[in-house]
């Protein structure tokens, strides 16, 4: 079985993105791992290259910024990375810049990749999701955060990424066909000292909005706030290793009381609904489940 790796980054450093984390989360289970660093303004092409690790395969790509609509231009440049993943490559694995997997799944990944390797009706893997709010010691528990999302997929010309490159379809628009992992993808987008943070906030919402709505909805301050959140849950779990020495790291304060919930009494039943039954009424899902 041969398995490719695949992902983006454009600026790691200028946004405190986890890339080199991310990346080496996956580098354990991938025979390549393909990364597409954009044209950044800061070092993050040399950051890239001091992972200094034989597996990694780097092209360099041009951001079209003009690209404002839903994000589309991180779509382009994942279909670039994917592009340039090897044929030979049963299964590849995506991850994003501010994702990161933990040591403990290899196992049940591993065993996922091989058990449906040759079964071509399923065409990509699903992974939970948790995601890192404020600091490490807490995860977003509402409706806002989605749950379930594919990571990995077939190398096919018939699939591409979707959107903002949050999943993946066919190129004739089709959900894919996937079978759950026992795994989870640790998010870590929302954690960030909060001037990277507001930062980020500032560039990124430009690859989705004119500036317009930037005006109108980005306030232009130097940190963000981020005690304007619903509801979140002390995590209780452990971290990726790779993580632990950027959690070291962390400067910089942040708490939430997580009795204190900010949101609406049919969200409030919406969420007592989901806890006692598993289903999430509404919910988002870009994918098939075979």
């Amino acid at each position: 079985m041969f398995v490719s790796g695949f992902t983006i980054i454009r600026n790691a450093i200028r946004f405190d993105y986890p890339a080199v984390e991310a990346i080496r989360s996956i580098l354990p289970l991938c025979d390549e791992v393909v990364v597409a660093v954009g044209n950044s303004t800061d070092d993050t092409l040399q950051l890239i290259r001091h992972i200094n690790d034989p597996k990694i395969r780097i092209i360099e790509t041009v951001w079209d910024d003009s690209l404002r609509e839903g994000g589309r231009v991180l779509a382009v440049e994942t279909d670039k990375a994917y592009a340039a993943i090897s044929p030979q490559a049963d299964w590849c694995i995506y991850i994003q810049a501010d994702e990161v997997l933990h040591e403990n799944d290899y196992p049940a990944i591993r065993e996922a990749m091989q058990q449906w390797k040759d079964d071509k009706n399923v065409q990509g893997l699903l992974f939970r999701y948790r995601h890192f709010y404020g600091s490490y010691n807490y995860t977003g528990d509402s409706r806002r955060w989605y749950r379930n999302e594919i990571r990995i997929v077939r190398k096919s010309a018939d699939i591409c990424s979707y959107r903002d490159a949050q999943g993946f379809r066919t190129t004739q628009n089709e959900k894919l066909r996937v079978k759950p992992v026992n795994a989870t993808v640790n998010h870590y987008g929302w954690v960030k000292p909060p001037e990277a943070q507001q930062a980020k906030q500032q560039s990124f919402h430009k690859m989705w909005h004119d500036d317009e709505w930037m005006k109108r909805n980005i306030p232009q301050v130097n940190e963000f706030d981020y005690s304007q959140i619903d509801s979140l849950a002390h995590f209780t779990g452990t971290h990726p290793k790779v993580m632990q020495p950027r959690i070291d790291r962390m400067n910089w304060e942040f708490t939430f009381d997580p009795t204190k919930r900010r949101m609406s009494l049919k969200v409030r039943v919406l969420m007592i609904v989901e806890k006692i039954t598993g289903w999430r009424p509404g919910e988002y899902k870009n994918y098939k489940l075979v």
